[in-house]
């Protein structure tokens, strides 16, 4: 693993360089984590434009970085980003390029105060941007956390019965999942019963389900990391007409949305593909998310596909898909994936293959 993070720290040398700096300080923790291989919870990397990085982190994850980062030299500090600035100081860097995404304006002043400190200038989303595109290596992790996600939805899919409240079968799955061998689970998961379905992030409450219920379950597993992200909505009882129109809508509305992720895709044509059949459908007004999100190192992380998103797709993008109608007051419907977006052949016109979708549970209505 240290030399796939050599390579990211390299790539992540061109876009500081790009942007004039002589050194970027990385303060995300997942951005850390991706440059360096240390999972902590206080850990900065002073990154040059050329030359090794030094990582510095508190005694409590020391040792971690010294097994787990033998490659970079380590400071052991406990305000860590404040070190590292006294130490590009000390190195002479004149532009020192931070995550304002990250480091707050408090955190911010500290650093323009170090004594020589270098210019401060942000370095945007930088890293961000080559976590877009997984290796393979991260696609394995991800496809490994919707797997365990598949297999405790369909362990415990037994559980929704009559009086059962949504805190206590979130409980059931997020147990699954780890007793399954997850790390833990990715967000905590929204299970929404009845009229609850209409919140699309609706927080688990007592209430109790009821035959009749459409019932939306929001959920991930983490694994070493990375995160997955699936949703299905299953009918407690026989539904009603009006609920199998609308999750017979939002279902072809996702195929639309899952066919239209490929490479070269602008992500507003990819939401326009689910939310036009959705409008069109007189539902509009009752989808108001976006369509979807990467997903890797966070649960929600770029691309954001939305209608007033900018970007495009590309080979390797994990992203999910997960358009909705939620009606006040009555209930809703979400179905959500995780994919991956691949490429297809190369040629005088590019070819593309279907997206390799992760959460592999039916999408066809369950009604228990």
């Amino acid at each position: 693993m240290a030399e796939i993070h050599a390579t990211r720290r390299s790539l992540a040398q061109q876009k500081i360089a790009a942007v004039g700096a002589d050194a970027a300080l990385i303060t995300s923790p997942a951005n850390v984590r991706y440059l360096s291989g240390l999972v902590s919870s206080n850990a900065a990397l002073l990154l040059p434009a050329e030359g090794d990085g030094v990582l510095a982190t508190d005694s409590r994850y020391a040792e971690a970085a010294a097994r787990d980062c033998p490659d970079i030299e380590l400071v052991t500090e406990r305000q860590v980003d404040e070190a590292l600035a006294r130490l590009a100081a000390v190195r002479g860097y004149r532009v020192l390029a931070f995550e304002a995404q990250d480091l707050t304006f408090e955190r911010y002043k500290v650093l323009a105060r170090t004594d020589g400190a270098p210019e401060l200038v942000p370095l945007g989303h930088a890293v961000e941007e080559l976590r877009m595109i997984k290796d393979e290596s991260e696609i394995g992790l991800i496809a490994k956390a919707c797997a365990l996600t598949c297999e405790a939805f369909d362990a415990v899919l037994g559980a929704i019965i009559p009086g059962r409240s949504e805190r206590e079968y979130a409980v059931l799955l997020e147990r699954a999942m780890v007793d399954l061998g997850a790390d833990g689970i990715a967000f905590d998961s929204i299970v929404a019963s009845g009229p609850n379905g209409a919140i699309p992030h609706h927080a688990r409450t007592g209430r109790r389900f009821q035959a009749g219920d459409l019932i939306t379950i929001d959920c991930g597993a983490r694994y070493q990391g990375y995160h997955a992200d699936m949703t299905r909505t299953v009918a407690l009882g026989e539904p009603d007409a009006w609920q199998r129109e609308i999750y017979e809508l939002v279902a072809v509305a996702q195929a639309a949305g899952v066919a239209a992720a490929v490479p070269g895709a602008d992500v507003r044509d990819v939401d326009a593909s689910a939310r036009d059949i959705i409008e069109a459908a007189g539902h509009g007004g009752h989808f108001q998310h976006g369509l979807g999100h990467g997903i890797g190192l966070e649960v929600h992380e770029a691309p954001m596909m939305g209608y007033g998103r900018t970007g495009r797709l590309f080979d390797r993008v994990p992203v999910t898909v997960e358009p909705g109608v939620y009606v006040p007051g009555r209930g809703g419907v979400r179905i959500e994936d995780t994919l991956v977006v691949r490429a297809g052949r190369a040629g005088p016109e590019v070819a593309t293959e279907p997206a390799q979708i992760l959460t592999t549970t039916t999408k066809e209505l369950l009604v228990l």
